[in-house]
């Protein structure tokens, strides 16, 4: 029985990616068709579709009562866009960084994750304290437009980037049709995903929040290692930043307030594994990621080969104390901390 688990796992990964990525193409091909700019197409249409995967998740999770799996998975995804995306993606070819939205955008994120670190520091995350994260994302989305009309594109190469690789043209009927096999899809592949990783997690005694934090923080992230690495390929360093950047505060902002918001989580039991295993090491590479992508005594903010290798080695540190902590190797460690 268990292996029909896994199978619910891998398919309901890939069926997710595949689907966020045709809900995206179809709304991005209505919304230009509409007459919207290719420009506000890409920071809001584009953005909120990438993150597609992780929002459904944790929906779907929370109406499971499993609310651990979507707060897992948005702490998870973040840890693991900065330390695997952005680390594969360096080795490949070094980051080179000159976008002045990029380091208009980072500050923002680093407000988020501190914001969000103090709302789960107390053990639990309420309705009250995830509504004005939900209302902070709209500001935000406002804001990013407000940017983007306001920075002429051929000034800001992320700006250009984001132009540059929105999907092709098609039709309305076309782009409906997309958009709702897409929505449809990844409703069944988020349910199909949840219901595979909660069954997992009871059969091995793991915890919602790792497996959250884990396996499909990964999964989910798998758009985001598609995009950046396709882009750090064409010379696009900016967008590959930029899609790290923009996918981290979108999960802070909707993936993590959304088990608040319907059910509450209560986590007093396992603030280890939140505050120790997941917070601290996101708040962690977040600064590094700003320190990285600033430059500050350079021209350009830079992550060069090395810098990836140590963000892969954290990334490996990561899972492997995750790992052991579920296998109560660090029972130690916990009672001291």
């Amino acid at each position: 029985m268990m292996y029909q688990y896994f199978a619910l796992v891998i398919s309901g990964i890939a069926l997710l990616v595949w689907s966020a990525d045709r809900f995206t193409d179809g709304a991005a091909a209505f919304a230009r068709n509409l007459g919207v700019s290719p420009l506000i197409v890409g920071l809001t249409i584009v953005a909120i579709g990438s993150s597609a995967p992780e929002i459904l998740i944790s929906l779907n999770a929370s109406l499971s009562n499993t609310p651990g799996i979507g707060l897992g998975n948005a702490l998870g995804s973040n840890i693991t866009n900065i330390a695997f995306v952005l680390g594969v993606s360096a080795l490949i070819k070094p980051l080179h960084v000159e976008s002045g939205t990029i380091k208009r955008e980072f500050p923002v994120l680093m407000g988020i994750t501190l914001w969000a670190a103090y709302l789960l520091s107390d053990g639990d995350l309420t309705a009250g304290e995830s509504w004005p994260l939900l209302i902070a994302l709209v500001f935000y989305v406002l804001w990013l437009i407000r940017v983007g009309m306001q920075t002429r594109v051929r000034q800001d190469l992320m700006l250009q980037e984001i132009v540059e690789e929105l999907p092709d043209t098609m039709p309305n009927s076309k782009a409906i049709m997309w958009i709702i096999i897409g929505m449809a899809l990844l409703q069944v592949s988020s349910k199909m995903l949840v219901y595979g990783a909660s069954n997992i997690a009871l059969h091995f005694g793991i915890s919602d929040i790792i497996i959250g934090s884990t396996i499909i923080a990964i999964g989910t992230s798998l758009p985001e290692l598609a995009a950046t690495v396709a882009g750090v390929l064409k010379d696009e360093d900016e967008m590959a930043l930029g899609n790290v950047i923009g996918s981290n505060i979108f999960n802070l902002l909707a993936v993590l307030s959304l088990p608040g918001i319907l059910v509450g989580i209560q986590f007093d039991e396992d603030m280890f594994k939140v505050m120790i295993l997941n917070v601290a090491p996101m708040l962690l590479l977040t600064v590094a990621m700003g320190i990285m992508g600033y430059g500050f005594r350079k021209k350009h903010g830079s992550i060069n080969r090395i810098e990836g290798s140590l963000l892969l080695l954290v990334f490996v540190v990561w899972l492997t104390m995750s790992a052991l902590q579920e296998m109560g190797k660090l029972d130690a460690w916990q009672s001291i901390i």
